[in-house]
């Protein structure tokens, strides 16, 4: 193990402090980040995907931040693959990759591989849709939790992509997403990794944070930023870049669907169950060194355990 090369791994839940973890670590070692965001992936989402600011980005750039429109889609197989062929170059420098971000999926896939799921039929998700159109997606979730429990848990009512992707595949094959995870085959990682998990000692904070924050996301023109999404890309609300919290309940409120204090209050309440859902599957993860993201000094103690562990 230890003859193969390093790589950092720093995860948790949403307004847990990693970007500001990364930069620091990115000032003080041989480092170069990579995201593992399947929001920051999308150009001219900046406001509700808290992307780091321009300034920040110059002394610490990010990999995999604004490389598709809010027109595409892109998939954990895709991040596997653009993860994999990034740290081999970082490596090729001599420096360390350091992925951060908090889509566990990603995390997942790039540490474990990814099994050969079926291929997505038009046909099956045209249907799927109809009858999200007809039920609602809150009864699709409960549909999937008859045939595939362990995927529903992880999943929230609204969460339409997942849902969608989870009954497809059960629909297709005839199994549960679930059981086809854990018969897949393994592609180890050829890397050594230190896996660090930011993790709140007190929920209740964090949720204070979360709310903070989406407050200020609105102060600083969350809905703005979607109308001119809106005039700049053929957008449509079943796009995997429009059901991102904030992004969604931006486009109800544009829609007339909710009002001011509702967006407020669903944007909040969407954040902490993304938070709840990320806390879930770090919970699950094996190898994780856990810091509480509420410390003064959170930056500091990462920097020195990575030290210590790594030798850098």
């Amino acid at each position: 193990m230890n003859t193969l090369p390093p790589a950092l791994f720093l995860m948790g839940p949403t307004a847990s402090g990693k970007t500001q973890v990364a930069v620091e670590l990115a000032q003080r070692l041989p480092v170069e980040i990579i995201s593992v965001d399947s929001a920051l992936v999308y150009r001219d989402m900046n406001i509700g995907t808290a992307k780091p600011e321009a300034a920040v980005l110059v002394h610490a750039p990010h990999h995999l931040i604004n490389i598709i429109d809010p027109t595409d889609a892109y998939s954990a197989a895709a991040f596997r693959h653009d993860a994999l062929r990034l740290m081999n170059d970082i490596t090729q420098r001599g420096r360390i990759p350091l992925l951060v971000g908090g889509t566990m999926l990603y995390f997942r896939a790039l540490r474990f591989g990814l099994n050969e799921l079926p291929q997505a039929d038009s046909k099956v998700r045209a249907a799927l849709d109809e009858q999200a159109d007809r039920i609602g997606w809150p009864a699709l979730h409960a549909e999937l939790a008859q045939v595939d429990p362990e995927t529903a848990a992880l999943l929230k009512p609204n969460d339409a992509q997942r849902i969608q992707r989870a009954l497809e595949i059960y629909q297709l094959s005839g199994q549960p997403m679930s059981a086809l995870f854990k018969q897949q085959k393994k592609y180890p990682l050829p890397y050594h990794v230190m896996q660090i998990a930011l993790i709140p000692s007190e929920r209740s904070k964090l949720h204070a944070r979360i709310a903070t924050r989406f407050v200020t996301m609105l102060k600083l023109g969350l809905v703005n930023e979607l109308l001119a999404l809106k005039k700049k890309y053929l957008l449509h609300s079943n796009l995997p870049s429009m059901r991102c919290v904030g992004y969604r309940q931006g486009w109800q409120f544009l829609a007339g669907e909710i009002n001011e204090t509702e967006l407020l209050d669903k944007g909040i309440a969407a954040t902490r169950q993304l938070a709840k859902r990320q806390l879930t599957w770090l919970r699950g993860m094996p190898e994780v060194i856990e810091f509480d993201c509420l410390a003064h000094n959170l930056a500091q103690q990462v920097l020195v355990a990575v030290r210590q562990l790594q030798n850098i």
